[in-house]
């Protein structure tokens, strides 16, 4: 399935890449502006870097375009992506220059890396209550339903998610999660009205990787692994099971509320 099918459902879409790292990362300027000059050398149009107040260090693109790249290094956190790209190659070659440069720039080698995430998110803009949309289209016709069988309850809090083991070790693993950005204040009422239009509904799957306690481990190798991963459980089971019956839920809502409102 390609990767403008998936955008096709859905507002925006994120490919991420994180290295979480068992010493903290080097902090030093020269090596901090090295670092990322190397990075802008192979992706120019990134040159707006910054350091936020967690000390936290960030280059990326201009966001206005809607599709941009992003790089950022954390304490003890290597952090990639890119929103919207063109393609999953467009990502991926990020990614693998990220792996590539992490050894001789930053000093990480195989016996740092705590894990290896690579995630998927799909947005959807969704102005109704987002719970209620999550339940209505993902447990309708589960066990979890029996809740929401009366008209005097409902869902206040429904960002559901699950982890499973790909492989017989659970050092592979994958994770499925829905978020929701309505809150509830504390009478249990809600002011949608209030909800911020850049909100929207996350859905995100995420193949983790913990490098195995015996042998050397090649992240780069363990990337396309998990890339290849992603892309399987992205079309057989989040696709189908997931993102179209959200897409479909939010359409039918925005649609009543265009009859109601005419």
């Amino acid at each position: 399935m390609s990767l403008d099918s998936y955008k096709s459902l859905c507002d925006d879409f994120y490919l991420d890449m994180y290295v979480n790292t068992e010493l903290d990362l080097p902090t030093q300027r020269d090596t901090i502006l090295a670092f990322f000059e190397r990075i802008q050398k192979q992706f120019p149009s990134m040159g707006n870097f910054c350091r936020r107040e967690n000390n936290e260090y960030c280059l990326e693109e201009d966001r206005g375009t809607g599709q941009y790249r992003w790089v950022s290094l954390e304490a003890d956190r290597i952090n990639s992506g890119i929103i919207n790209p063109p393609s999953f190659e467009h990502a991926y070659d990020q990614a693998r220059l990220i792996l590539e440069l992490i050894p001789y720039m930053l000093g990480v080698n195989h016996l740092d890396i705590d894990l290896l995430d690579v995630t998927c998110t799909m947005d959807f803009d969704c102005a109704d209550n987002h719970d209620e949309v999550i339940a209505e289209a993902l447990v309708s016709q589960s066990a979890f339903n029996c809740f929401l069988d009366s008209s005097s309850i409902r869902p206040i809090d429904f960002s559901p998610s699950m982890v499973v083991a790909l492989s017989e070790d659970c050092r592979t693993q994958g994770r499925i999660s829905i978020e929701s950005k309505t809150a509830p204040d504390l009478t249990g009422s809600y002011d949608l009205d209030q909800q911020s239009s850049a909100e929207a509904i996350s859905l995100s799957c995420t193949i983790r990787q913990y490098p195995k306690t015996t042998g050397r481990f090649d992240p780069l190798r363990s990337f396309e692994n998990q890339c290849k991963l992603l892309e399987e459980l992205m079309a057989e089971k989040i696709i189908p099971n997931f993102a179209l019956p959200l897409t479909e839920t939010i359409a039918q809502k925005r649609l009543n509320n265009f009859r109601e409102g005419s």
